[in-house]
């Protein structure tokens, strides 16, 4: 019971991030000057505010016990039903999304080392061209870096198409997580259920606009 709390607490603190993170990135769409400016001044931001270098790293490890205890989650319930799966059929007991949650989420994994890798390791890993903001700051260009990542064509389908497992494993979650939590109702579960699938869409879409913006129209 406790790794259900654990999971849903988790599960809902990452969905806060991913609100903040879109919303950073979104800076991206702005015209290319503007953008390089306000793209740098925000990455500047969040890897030198103490404040938000110690959500960071809450947040690192928010992703790594969120997968472990994904994982031990589904082999546990896929153990406890597999007896059960023998006579019934699982679609009328229970919606796919929520049988395949740990296919899902283990899609998300693997994309988020690939994100990972190509953008946080590179950024400490490698070096990085500086551009001087307009208050005189001398910043990592990390624009440049995203722009020219969202410019190769293979790794924006990545990108885009790991955005679908991104929906649907928010759109059962975000609803599973007030669950386990005791936090639904008879009374506004129809809500809860709304406010999931209009989440899982408006955060998969507003990522996946990105790099397709930036590929086809800079």
């Amino acid at each position: 019971m406790a790794k259900k709390y654990w999971m849903a607490a988790s599960g809902l603190f990452l969905c806060i991030f991913l609100v903040g993170h879109l919303a950073g990135n979104l800076q991206l769409l702005l015209p290319p000057n503007e953008a390089k400016d306000a793209f740098n001044a925000y990455a500047l931001f969040m890897t030198t505010f103490p404040a938000v270098k110690i959500l960071s790293y809450l947040t690192y490890a928010s992703i790594l016990f969120h997968a472990i205890d994904g994982i031990m989650l589904t082999v546990k319930n896929n153990a406890a039903r597999k007896e059960k799966y023998a006579y019934n059929k699982p679609s009328a007991n229970s919606v796919w999304t929520s049988r395949y949650m740990g296919v899902l989420g283990t899609a998300i994994l693997v994309f988020l080392v690939i994100h990972l890798w190509a953008f946080w390791a590179g950024m400490h890993s490698r070096e990085i061209p500086t551009y001087t903001l307009a208050d005189g700051t001398v910043v990592k260009d990390l624009y440049s870096e995203v722009y020219n990542a969202f410019k190769q064509l293979w790794y924006v389908i990545l990108y885009v198409v790991c955005m679908l497992p991104l929906g649907l494993h928010l759109s059962h979650g975000f609803t599973s997580a007030f669950q386990s939590l005791g936090l639904n109702h008879s009374k506004y579960n129809s809500i809860i259920s709304f406010a999931g699938i209009a989440f899982s869409i408006l955060i998969s879409i507003g990522f996946a606009i990105i790099p397709l913006t930036i590929y086809f129209k800079y």
